[in-house]
């Protein structure tokens, strides 16, 4: 059974999936499930880099801020998300898989981490894309 919340995760995955796109990425593999742990998705930059990104969707009624990080009291922005244990276990999958798709890896260019962070307001919605973390 679905929740709102991974119903959010879900959507904001297609929307990053769809950005990426957009920029030039292939997306080779989204949820990525292994015993090590879950890669929201696995793409290839233009330039051949294996990229692996941590999607973070929020949502929030209205904005209060043109900057992302700033929310009303109680609001918690995408990017707040991005714990340290979870950057933990995120370098240690994408280094587990990286390790089992030596096939992807391009010598020159390697892997890196990236993640988007997708703030939905009503019918808009910001992304906001970090590039190796």
């Amino acid at each position: 059974m679905l929740t709102q919340k991974s119903e959010l995760g879900a959507w904001g995955e297609k929307l990053a999936c769809e950005y990426l796109v957009e920029k030039g990425y292939r997306v080779l593999e989204i949820n990525a499930k292994e015993k090590w742990g879950e890669l929201d998705i696995v793409a290839q930059a233009r330039d051949k880099t294996l990229v692996f990104v941590e999607v973070k969707t929020v949502t929030r009624q209205q904005k209060t801020s043109d900057k992302p990080q700033e929310t009303r009291y109680g609001e918690v922005s995408a990017e707040s998300q991005m714990t340290s244990a979870k950057i933990r276990k995120f370098k240690t999958a994408a280094s587990l898989y990286a390790g089992s798709h030596q096939e992807l890896i391009n010598d020159k260019k390697g892997w890196r981490l990236d993640v988007i962070a997708i703030t939905k307001n009503g019918d808009n919605c910001d992304i906001r894309h970090y590039e190796n973390i």
